[in-house]
């Protein structure tokens, strides 16, 4: 299992300059952030465009595959978390037409996961939404199929702030929707797992491990912190608004020794990318690089 992280921290820095220092802090392997190349206002760790998809043409994707390489490092997946279920078509529209830039990227690189969300309407309940998810994903899914490439969905509730509430941006949460998801296309699609959402919805980890961890093709190792005075103030039903803190890995409630227990039970057998959405180390380059390197080393000895 290599280890390594998502490029979204690093909004500023070139691609290759964040490899070299990935390379040199002794990582194997990158999710390479890949938003639309957009000024204006974007949610908090989104909107990093590190590779300009929509223009991209097969030489500067063989470049790209090539440089990293060189580097000692190899590249996960492509990474764009937008919101295909968005209640305004046209931004729905713009969102999967660059998803689909990403899928035809990631086949020009021979890279073979896209990551994403499968979105949400905050507004609507998870059967609702579900019913709108099977009229919205089939044309993605076979875009993808069709192109040679799997999407990976993250089991991330989009649940963190006031303009998500009541419903939450993403459906993909829970295993009562996960088993809708398998069943439906569970040849095309996996999960992208990323146990800190477990912690913040209280699901027993490894449970679901045992239950799902056969369909996890993309692993993203963050933390979450559960603050007791907030849910004490707060109350369970404010859905982590108030007491639910990102962490790094290893400052949070995952408990990470059973969950690599049940990967490697489960046989996954692809990379750890770590997630750095924890405030006490951004602000600068310089805090983000201490954050992935105190992760580095808590997730090391689990990463061989």
């Amino acid at each position: 299992m290599k280890l390594g992280f998502l490029t979204a921290p690093f909004p500023e820095r070139p691609l290759m300059a964040v490899a070299d220092w990935a390379s040199g802090a002794g990582f194997e392997v990158l999710e390479i952030a890949c938003w639309p190349r957009a000024t204006g206002p974007t949610r908090r760790y989104a909107g990093t465009s590190h590779i300009d998809v929509a223009n991209l043409s097969s030489g500067q994707a063989r470049e790209i595959v090539d440089e990293i390489a060189s580097k000692g490092l190899a590249i996960s997946g492509l990474g764009f978390y937008p919101n295909p279920l968005h209640p305004d078509p046209e931004h729905r529209e713009q969102v999967i037409g660059h998803l689909k830039h990403v899928i035809t990227a990631a086949e020009k690189m021979e890279i073979p996961l896209v990551n994403t969300f499968i979105g949400g309407d905050r507004s609507k309940n998870q059967d609702d939404n579900w019913a709108e998810a099977l009229r919205v994903w089939p044309d993605i899914i076979s875009f993808a199929k069709d192109h040679g490439r799997r999407i990976t969905f993250e089991n991330c509730p989009m649940l963190f702030s006031y303009d998500e509430w009541p419903g939450g941006n993403n459906i993909a949460t829970t295993p009562r929707m996960w088993r809708r998801i398998l069943e439906e296309w569970g040849d095309t699609v996996g999960l992208n797992f990323d146990p800190s959402h477990l912690v913040l919805q209280m699901i027993d980890t490894r449970r679901f491990l045992k239950e799902f961890g056969p369909h996890i093709l993309h692993f993203q190792a963050k933390d979450l912190m559960v603050d007791r005075d907030g849910l004490y103030e707060n109350g369970i039903f404010s859905m982590g608004m108030g007491w639910q803190i990102p962490r790094i890995p290893g400052l949070g409630d995952a408990k990470w020794s059973a969950i690599f227990s049940e990967l490697y039970r489960a046989g996954y057998a692809g990379d750890c990318i770590i997630e750095h959405e924890d405030r006490a180390f951004e602000g600068s380059d310089e805090l983000v690089k201490r954050g992935f390197l105190i992760a580095r080393d808590v997730l090391r000895p689990y990463c061989r």
